[in-house]
């Protein structure tokens, strides 16, 4: 009994030291911008994108306008205007591609202030394709194999676009609901959360679909930025969650993001029955 009454005593005085605090969380300020910029070397105009950074889950990027955008290595120099259509997202002047053994410098110029960031790519290689199957309750398939996840020295993200539009039955059919953009990777790593990761939403698409394939090459900087990510998005509300953190970035203070150079490697393939 007296044990009881103690243990009453406790509960009484333990809630008795319950406050309520409002923490004041720090917005985003707009001194902060966010750079993705991934130079290949397939020969077409560049593209860089520069946002600010967002403060709610699936909240869309105020973009960052009147930049200055130059790209240079050891030989040459691409100035970067800003596409009036897309403000935020600055293409190439003329087009180029990226080549090997040079060093890359990505500069910006916004409300006077540098952010700089420098790169190198890393040799593309080939690969084989992906594997697809019939889904068992229709007759749509989904993608069931791209690449390993886990490679010590081949590093790469894989893009995989798909179209349906041409596929009979499907020519008036939104646009939007007949392509798809996927994306998987290959690290140098393999972590708990990556294999206890939540399950992703399954894409399905007709036979005669065109699927294209895209092996994008990583430096083993670029692939550790690509994890970090990963263990803040795709990865994480898992089995194994980490504490989050302030993902890598190769830019001076002031800007979040990566700026990459990639060799792309390309397949594409028709869905046959």
């Amino acid at each position: 009994m007296k044990k009881f009454v103690l243990f009453i005593c406790i509960i009484f005085i333990a809630s008795g030291c319950i406050k309520e605090v409002d923490w004041p969380v720090k917005q985003p300020g707009e001194s902060i911008i966010i750079v993705d910029a991934i130079l290949t070397d397939e020969l077409k105009t560049q593209s860089i994108s520069i946002s600010y950074p967002v403060a709610q889950l699936n909240q869309n990027a105020l973009p960052v306008s009147g930049a200055t955008v130059i790209v240079s290595n050891e030989d040459s120099t691409w100035q970067f205007a800003e596409n009036p259509e897309a403000p935020g997202n600055y293409i190439s002047s003329r087009g180029f591609f990226a080549v090997t053994g040079k060093n890359y410098t990505l500069l910006i110029s916004y409300l006077d202030k540098i952010y700089s960031a420098k790169a190198s790519i890393e040799e593309g290689s080939t690969f084989k394709e992906l594997q697809y199957v019939k889904n068992t309750d229709n007759d749509l398939y989904h993608i069931d194999w791209v690449a390993s996840a886990f490679s010590a020295e081949n590093a790469a993200i894989w893009e995989i676009l798909l179209d349906w539009s041409k596929v009979p039955g499907y020519e008036q059919t939104d646009s939007n609901s007949t392509r798809a953009r996927l994306l998987f990777y290959t690290l140098p790593t393999l972590d708990v959360s990556e294999i206890f990761a939540p399950e992703m939403a399954q894409v399905s698409f007709p036979a005669g679909t065109r699927i294209t394939e895209k092996r994008y090459s990583l430096t083993p900087e670029h692939a550790e930025f690509a994890r970090e990510l990963l263990l803040e998005t795709n990865w994480a509300g898992g089995f194994f969650n980490v504490a989050s953190a302030n993902v890598i970035t190769n830019f001076s203070s002031g800007a979040k993001g990566y700026f990459g150079v990639c060799a792309v490697t390309t397949l594409s393939i028709n869905v046959t029955p």
